[in-house]
């Protein structure tokens, strides 16, 4: 993947799928990867998933799935018939396994999320947590390798030590990125896209930035120049 753009994903983070279909059709063909999460699965995202991946463009299916082994099972079962290249599950080893299990033999890449951008030490403290972010990153990234999952998902600020525990063939996808001068709204670990790239992020997932731009294709255009300076570099 040394184009920018397989590498670049939008994250469709719109009330409607009307918003998003607009911001799809604004974007063109210089994007061909998006995320669709919880806020659009609930207004008719998994419809439009259907559409986006029947014209030509790829889905990251950001649901974070876990529940007891069976569930998260049937669950996958089910997702691996609507063909999205990506799929979260929390990292928690029980649940990753399930899923491995019932996605084999597919072309789904299963993302094991490690701990969510927003949060930082003192949140982690009032969640219950004894490790600090790191810590529980590397734990759950080793976790994920050993379960047998495509990918990590994590902060692009510990993308290089997750690197050096899945190696290089796992996906490791970065969300909470932000070009400089960009708000960082309520995302706690950030880093920009050229630096995410270098310290071996393989995919980065960018929203507010683009969503939120007054002209979303300059916008992303922007960014992907960068990440395409980082892939030279």
């Amino acid at each position: 993947m040394k184009d920018a753009k397989d590498r670049l994903i939008v994250g469709l983070d719109v009330a409607t799928t009307d918003k998003a279909a607009a911001l799809v059709s604004q974007l063109g063909d210089a994007v061909g990867f998006y995320k669709i999460g919880y806020q659009l699965v609930f207004a008719g995202g998994l419809e439009f998933a259907r559409e986006l991946i029947a014209d030509g463009k790829r889905v990251f299916l950001d649901v974070k799935l876990l529940d007891i082994d069976n569930t998260v099972s049937k669950a996958v079962e089910n997702i691996v018939k609507l063909n999205v290249s990506m799929l979260t599950i929390h990292a928690y080893p029980k649940a990753m396994k399930a899923a491995v299990e019932a996605a084999r033999g597919s072309d789904l890449c299963l993302l094991g999320v490690t701990v969510l951008t927003s949060m930082d030490q003192q949140d982690m403290i009032d969640a219950g947590y004894g490790d600090d972010p790191q810590a529980l990153v590397a734990r759950r990234a080793k976790q994920a390798a050993q379960a047998g999952m495509g990918g990590i998902v994590c902060s692009a600020a510990e993308s290089a030590l997750v690197r050096k525990i899945v190696g290089p063939d796992m996906a490791v996808v970065t969300p909470g990125i932000r070009p400089k001068g960009a708000d960082h709204g309520d995302q706690k670990r950030v880093v920009t896209p050229g630096d995410a790239l270098r310290d071996g992020s393989s995919h980065l997932v960018v929203g507010r930035p683009i969503v939120a731009a007054d002209d979303p294709l300059e916008a992303a255009t922007a960014i992907l120049s960068e990440m395409n300076l980082a892939l030279g570099s």
